[in-house]
């Protein structure tokens, strides 16, 4: 199995899932990146990018590794029309290139009038919020001396004080050996993608077996966070798979053996 490098902090999780499907079908094709050049007509500068996850690959390349790796094209295609969106807007974040030799000129003409609507909007905002902040002055100044504001449970966001006990979901762990497997109560699922910032019963039912091999992913909340992370690559790690965080088909297949 190839060393890869680490992917950057600031890749986003949709893209880092495609880009490490990619990788394993490289592994499991054997071939170098000339090689892939050779098979798929793309070059190997360029496979150099799409594994490094500095440049999004096109469907057809996605569709080729999928070919050479053995994987599953639909559920490569899948990952990659999500990557691509996700892709899209980071892009619209960073902006256009500019100057010479970036390729693309800037589109002038549809900047200035995206800023203008941008303003045109915010301007419209602003006059109603200024209205709407004159009527309930003028509506609630009575009420507003005679009782003060309370805070409601459901408006403050999970997790804190103020909320009700009986809103947070509570997971418990409840293994047991089934066909060769084992399951924890929370979930069945052997292929759902899990990565930092995920949340639900699928992430408990990791931290749960994480737990059952020996390992500490904090406190069984359901919630994806550094400490659920940081067990899955020691579980990734004493596996020999791809140490990268995300819980996949063959961490799954690790966690319940």
């Amino acid at each position: 199995m190839s060393r890869w490098k680490g992917l950057p902090e600031e890749l986003d999780p949709r893209v880092r899932q495609l880009v490490v499907r990619l990788r394993r079908g490289k592994d499991h094709s054997g071939l170098s990146l000339r090689g892939l050049a050779a098979k798929t007509g793309y070059s190997a500068s360029s496979w150099e990018r799409y594994l490094a996850g500095r440049s999004l690959p096109p469907r057809e390349a996605v569709e080729a590794m999928a070919r050479l790796g053995g994987d599953d094209p639909t559920r490569l295609l899948a990952l990659h029309e999500v990557a691509a969106e996700a892709w899209g807007t980071a892009a619209e974040h960073r902006g256009p290139p500019a100057g010479p030799g970036t390729g693309t000129p800037r589109p002038h003409g549809r900047a200035l009038r995206i800023t203008l609507i941008a303003g045109s909007v915010a301007l419209v905002l602003a006059v109603a919020a200024a209205v709407l902040l004159a009527v309930r002055l003028t509506d609630g100044e009575g009420r507003a001396a005679a009782a003060p504001p309370t805070t409601s449970a459901a408006a403050q966001p999970p997790g804190s004080p103020q909320q009700s006990e009986r809103e947070r979901p509570t997971y418990t762990c409840r293994a047991e050996r089934i066909d060769g497997l084992w399951y924890a109560g929370n979930s069945r699922t052997r292929k759902a993608i899990l990565a930092k910032g995920h949340a639900g019963p699928e992430v408990a039912e990791a931290q749960c077996l994480l737990r059952e091999a020996g390992l500490t992913p904090g406190a069984v909340d359901g919630i994806f966070g550094p400490h659920t992370q940081r067990a899955v690559k020691d579980l990734q790690k004493r596996s020999g798979l791809v140490v990268d965080g995300i819980i996949g088909p063959h961490t799954w297949k690790a966690l319940r053996q």
